[in-house]
Order: C-alpha cells, then structure tokens, then sequence
C-alpha cells in the first residue's frame, strides 16, 4: 500500500533530513515489496514549491531511495507509491503539484473516463495517467470556484467523487506553504495525526521517526525547539499522542500550528469498492506491506 507522510512546523521554517526505503532487504523482497517510486515535497522561502522524485522500482535504482535529502520548508509531503493507475513514470509518481500546492494520495478511484468529462477542459491540469492527480485536478477546479478555500475544494470534491465514481479509498493529503490538509475517507486505511511539543514528550528530543516497515525515516533536530504537526499512514513511533483520523474526517493545520477538523464524508461512498473488485494490480498495491 502506498505510504503517506505529511510534516507542518508553521510559521517556523524547519529542516529536516528524509531517508526512503531506510531498511536493509534482500535484491529478491526488494523486488516485490519496495515501491514503484518516491517522491517528496516542500517550499522554498518565497513559497515556491519543489518536488523531488523518482518512478524507481527499487531493485534498479536503490540508490535514490536510500539517500539522505535534507531541506528547509514550514510544511513537507512524503510519498511511497506501489502503482494501482499508471505506469511506473515521473509523472505518475507523488506529490503532484497545481497551483502551487502539493498533493499526495493513498488509494483507488475508479470510473476515470466519467471523471474525465467531468473536468471537462480542467483535464489539462493532469499531465500523467492517475486517479491520484485527476482527484487533485478536481480539487484543484473547486478551489479556484471557491475563490482559493482550500477547505471547501476539498470538501466539494470529495462530496463529488464519493457520489458518483467507485472508490476504494481516497485518503490524500495537501499541502501549501504554511497550510497543511489531510483527508481520511472511508475507513479502507488508518491516517494518523500527532500534535508534537517541542523535544517531542520528554521536551528534549529531536524528531527522529520511521515507519514500522522501515520504509521512511526522518530526522529534524531542529524540531527539539519547535512543535510540530505530523500526519501518516501509520504511527512512527511509539508516542501515545498518535491518533487516529476519523473516516470521512477533514483535518486541518493553519499557519500557527492550530488543527482543526470536520466531518466533510458522514457516509460512504456510493459506489464502494472492495479489493475482490479491483484488478488485480490494483489491489495488490493496496494490501498493506
């Protein structure tokens, strides 16, 4: 299954270092279990923002996913990708970037051509072949219908996709410089949120947080000073804090760190999908691994 992360210091600007696929494996496992590409996400200091990413399959190209990139934004996404829609291809690899905002997605959408004529001449937004950046460029369009409310994009289109497209799971997360938003729906995959003080619990303690498939790891000494939002797939550590994002529940954090959130999805989608419906590809990318 792909893995999300998602990390806000806002206001402050924080460095931190990432490591994909940190955990040592055998070529034959790595074959069938690392990712069909990598990608992370942050801003520059005029709110520019910049993706780094690969369509890797990590058996030929392990080297990009085990090197250590270390940045400086307010606001950072991480994804792993195992490809359910689209070729193993830069474009079709996370996070996906439209009107300078960042965005990463863990899951199934189906019904694409229904999707398509639906965006009508918005389909320009999408330059790949996945269901992850179509849902992006349809937030993307509602965003700009809503007169830049990110929260109401969002909203309406997830309202959309849940009434009229199959859908497995639509957990996603966006990011803008100072802003971070995160969606679980329904209830196909956990996302997580942790609401971290500075020095984490003990007050002294920079963030140093991996996965349990040791698949992500990232380290912020500068986040020992500074609190902290992060949002995953999956808790990173064994903080007790970690909670869980309700189904159907739309997580916000503002520019000073202040989370909120709502229930934008109270029932579920319409058309739901289950993994014995998916094409084989499909679901075998989102059996947990």
């Amino acid at each position: 299954m792909c893995r999300l992360f998602g990390l806000s210091s806002a206001p402050v600007r924080a460095h931190a270092t990432f490591w994909l696929l940190d955990a040592p494996d055998s070529l034959s496992r790595q074959s069938h279990r690392d990712p069909d590409g990598t990608g992370l996400g942050w801003f520059g200091p005029d709110g520019t923002p910049h993706v780094d990413k690969a369509p890797i399959a990590a058996y030929r190209d392990r080297a990009f996913a085990q090197e250590a990139r270390q940045r400086e934004s307010a606001t950072f996404i991480a994804h792993l990708r195992f490809a359910s829609t689209g070729s193993l291809d830069v474009r079709n690899t996370h996070p996906f970037e439209q009107d300078g905002r960042l965005f990463a997605h863990n899951g199934v959408v189906e019904g694409l051509g229904e999707l398509d004529a639906h965006l009508g001449e918005d389909r320009s937004l999408v330059r790949g072949d996945t269901d992850s950046e179509r849902c992006f460029a349809l937030i993307t369009r509602e965003i700009r219908r809503h007169d830049g409310d990110v929260t109401a994009g969002i909203r309406e289109a997830a309202h959309w996709i849940a009434a009229n497209l199959p859908v497995y799971a639509l957990n996603l997360i966006l990011a803008t410089p100072r802003e971070l938003w995160a969606l679980r729906y329904p209830d196909t995959h956990g996302l997580y949120v942790l609401e971290r003080g500075p020095g984490g619990r003990q007050g002294s303690r920079h963030l140093d947080q991996s996965g349990s498939h040791g698949r992500l790891r990232i380290h912020s000494a500068h986040l020992t000073d500074h609190p902290a939002v992060v949002v995953a797939s999956e808790p990173l550590d064994e903080n007790p804090d970690w909670r869980a994002i309700e189904p159907g529940q739309l997580l916000h954090v503002d520019p000073g760190l202040r989370v909120s959130h709502e229930t934008v999805l109270p029932d579920p989608p319409a058309h739901r999908l289950t993994l014995d419906d998916l094409h084989p590809d499909a679901a075998a990318s989102q059996r947990a691994a």
